[in-house]
């Protein structure tokens, strides 16, 4: 039966590929940079075009929500099955700035097809992996003859991700009894490569913060008043050396407490990647790895928690010499932090772990700006188990797991509607997201529909997973 399934699904997308990447360029000639104001009338359009879709694929409910900022759609179709999960899909429709002077072979929002890739602006960030839910949803209803999903399935699809989301916990909160889900599911989001089918499961979170340190009031001569006075310069850069210890770990005190540690088992798995480590410092313009001792390259930008200095200055910075104790200096801080941290609770720490350490005579102010919280989904998650077996019916092949170094809003929709986060996305490094020539490839792609495809049966059939 399975068999058979599988074949009716992939009988569908393949029928229906050729429209669907028809309809894909069409949404890719739409330039919505929510970034820009000009194109604010474009991510209005965009937003505009995708509900349309939404509507022809057969969503009954489909609205287009307005914020401060740009819109977001939203679409639900509730399963004919009265005690169905429901499932909430999360993803955006604006893109990055481009042109075709920044180093394009093409005009970017006029998308191109070459050797079995599709170049454009939003390819695989994120319109491509937004919109391989339709045809997925479609092949799924054709396949299984039913005439609603096997779940009841919800979209909200950003329109200023690429901005920061200044806007998106918001209109989750507001939104938030529209929004109930037993599963978010995000596709804004990659694999390891295209021969390596990989699942994330979660991402670290963040938090930053400036600080500003005074002295004299004003600079003072460093002949007259130096080695007797505190120099605000030198406290910063004391601040700065003592933020690791002696192995890499972050010195503020109480920073790892809650900290979920990597099972034996998540290690395992990392330890799985085809990870060239080499490689890897050539990406990163770098010549050596640094960090927490213990630790593997992955482990540290995926599951551990950091802090980095993002900047740092003070007093005179012109040509030739300046004999001065400047009257002020300043540091910029960043804190990655991984499950089991609160960023109320980091900032506390960090601002008393900084008063302490300053000494009288040098007045201080720390100014954080906003926080995301982590997300982990754990291995053994019914949920996240449904999304690999689909993707490994779609791939054929064993699926590996990865984490995300960086923030998103995927931690705002666990916060806000507290349900797990589940990933899924086909994007891989070389599509070069927010650079010239992004592309998706269009196998990839479709390997992707066949997940989705598969997806909502398999969910459906583990039920309620809300905690």
């Amino acid at each position: 039966m399975s068999e058979t399934l599988d074949n009716a699904v992939r009988t569908y997308i393949e029928n229906h590929r050729a429209a669907f990447l028809d309809d894909l360029a069409e949404w890719l000639r739409i330039p919505s940079v929510s970034a820009q104001p000009e194109h604010a009338a474009d991510v209005l359009r965009s937003a505009e075009w995708l509900a349309a879709k939404l509507r022809e694929t057969g969503f009954p409910v489909v609205e287009i929500w307005p914020t401060a900022g740009a819109p977001a759609v939203f679409a639900s179709w509730p399963s004919d099955d009265a005690d169905a999960p429901t499932a909430l899909v999360y993803g955006h429709h604006d893109v990055q700035p481009a042109a075709r002077e920044d180093g394009w072979h093409t005009d970017p929002f006029d998308p191109v097809v070459r050797d079995g890739r599709m170049y454009g602006r939003g390819a695989a960030d994120d319109k491509g992996q937004v919109f391989f839910h339709t045809l997925g949803l479609r092949a799924h209803l054709a396949a299984t003859g039913r005439t609603s999903p096997a779940l009841s399935l919800k979209l909200l699809i950003e329109g200023e991700e690429e901005s920061g989301s200044p806007h998106f916990r918001q209109l989750i909160e507001e939104r938030r009894d529209r929004l109930t889900a037993d599963t978010v599911l995000v596709s804004d989001t990659g694999m390891w490569s295209e021969d390596t089918p990989t699942v994330c499961t979660g991402m670290r979170g963040l938090i930053d913060c400036e600080v500003t340190l005074t002295g004299p009031g004003q600079d003072i001569h460093s002949g007259s008043f130096g080695g007797a006075v505190p120099n605000p310069a030198t406290e910063a850069a004391r601040l700065v050396a003592a933020l690791h210890d002696d192995r890499g770990a972050v010195a503020v005190p109480g920073f790892y407490d809650g900290v979920i540690p990597l099972t034996d088992q998540e290690r395992a798995l990392f330890a799985e990647l085809p990870f060239d480590e080499e490689q890897w410092l050539r990406t990163a313009k770098s010549h050596a790895t640094s960090g927490e001792a213990g630790h593997t390259t992955l482990e540290r930008i995926w599951a551990r928690p950091t802090a980095e200095v993002n900047g740092i200055g003070g007093g005179y910075q012109g040509p030739g010499g300046k004999t001065i104790i400047p009257a002020t200096a300043m540091l910029k801080l960043s804190f990655r932090l991984v499950a089991g941290q609160d960023p109320a609770q980091i900032e506390k720490q960090v601002r008393a772990w900084i008063a302490e350490r300053l000494p009288a005579g040098i007045g201080h102010t720390v100014t954080f700006g906003g926080a995301t919280r982590p997300c982990l989904t754990p291995l053994d998650h019914p949920a996240l188990q449904s999304v690999v077996r689909a993707m490994s019916r779609a791939f054929q092949q064993p699926v590996l797991f990865t984490r995300e170094g960086g923030s998103g809003p995927a931690a705002d929709l666990q916060d806000v509607l507290g349900a797990p986060v589940l990933f899924l996305g086909i994007s891989v490094p070389s599509d070069g997201w927010h650079a010239p020539n992004e592309k998706v490839e269009l196998d990839l792609l479709m390997k992707g529909v066949e997940t989705a495809a598969h997806l909502w049966g398999d969910l459906a059939e583990q039920g309620s997973h809300a905690p």
